[in-house]
């Protein structure tokens, strides 16, 4: 074995704790996209929700996450070289969240789940006017063919009714300006700065909205531990994803994004009975399939082969 293929397994070992990180991160959030249905099912309503979700990962983030930062970087979590665009950020991630779970109010889990897998095809597709790069014939390709998959999902004979549709498409589309904020950020700030803010924004402004929202009635035992379970997951899901980045660059995580869909349908079958049929199947494939097949070819043209060296065959 060469010493250039040696070199590489020490990487590819990273790599593997980096998609393990990713997807149970991502496993971690389908809990939380659960929690979420259940309670707009039950009657709370989406800023409630969201207000919970964000104030408790606000405290964890508070005792855990800050006094790290402050130790590794000497200087405080809320030091932000662009303050700005971390608040705007963390304003259209609040906005995010309570379209998602409006969205999930109405549709089911799953497919739910795969109208967002489209956000990272509207990137692409607006990346040339937003961020100033290169358009590709094979992003245009995989752009059409998402969202072809994406039609066959909502068809008219479907069972997403228009309103949800419609819903789903702007959470789709948010999802694409939240990724394009989260570059942005990403080049700005320290990841923790990054995901400090999102939980400080989003829990300052719901505490402002909550109030106006507040369900009348007094939640069981069980509601309560819902409610407190979207702080824990969603914490847990993020730490997770952030852990992913530390072990393994973008382009190798994205195809496992969408590995995500396994548990929004087995969540979605689970707790809600409900399991999308074989067209809607057909269709999620075929999203994930655009969506995988062009990350591919984006890692492969961000790390193209160097020239053969002709010593190696000897």
């Amino acid at each position: 074995m060469s010493s250039a293929v040696l070199s590489q397994l020490p990487i590819a070992r990273t790599h593997k704790l980096g998609i393990l990180f990713l997807i149970s991160g991502l496993w971690t959030l389908s809990l939380l996209d659960t929690a979420g249905k259940l309670l707009a099912l039950a009657g709370y309503h989406v800023v409630m929700i969201a207000w919970m979700r964000y104030t408790i990962n606000l405290f964890f983030m508070a005792a855990t996450l800050a006094p790290l930062y402050r130790r590794r970087h000497g200087r405080s979590i809320l030091q932000s070289n662009r303050l700005g665009l971390q608040l705007g950020r963390g304003a259209l991630l609040l906005g995010s969240t309570l379209i998602f779970f409006s969205v999930l109010k109405i549709v089911p889990l799953a497919e739910g789940t795969a109208m967002n897998f489209c956000a990272p095809l509207i990137v692409l597709a607006i990346s040339p006017w937003l961020l100033g790069e290169r358009s590709y014939l094979s992003r245009w390709i995989a752009v059409l063919v998402g969202f072809t998959g994406m039609l066959i999902v909502i068809r008219p004979s479907g069972d997403i009714p228009p309103y949800g549709v419609a819903l789903g498409l702007i959470s789709a589309l948010t999802q694409a300006l939240l990724s394009i904020l989260n570059r942005k950020a990403s080049q700005a700030d320290n990841p923790m700065v990054t995901l400090f803010y999102g939980a400080l924004v989003g829990s300052v402004v719901s505490t402002l909205l909550v109030p106006f929202f507040w369900t009348s009635h007094t939640p069981t035992m069980v509601e309560l531990a819902i409610l407190v379970s979207t702080g824990i997951t969603s914490t847990i899901g993020h730490f997770l994803q952030n852990s992913a980045y530390r072990h393994a660059e973008a382009s190798v995580l994205t195809p496992f994004f969408y590995a995500q869909i396994i548990s929004a349908c087995g969540m979605g079958w689970l707790v809600f009975g409900q399991f999308p049929d074989r067209v809607t199947v057909l269709g999620i494939a075929i999203i994930c399939a655009s969506g995988i097949g062009i990350a591919y070819i984006e890692h492969k043209r961000a790390h193209p082969l160097p020239p053969a060296d002709p010593m190696e065959s000897v």
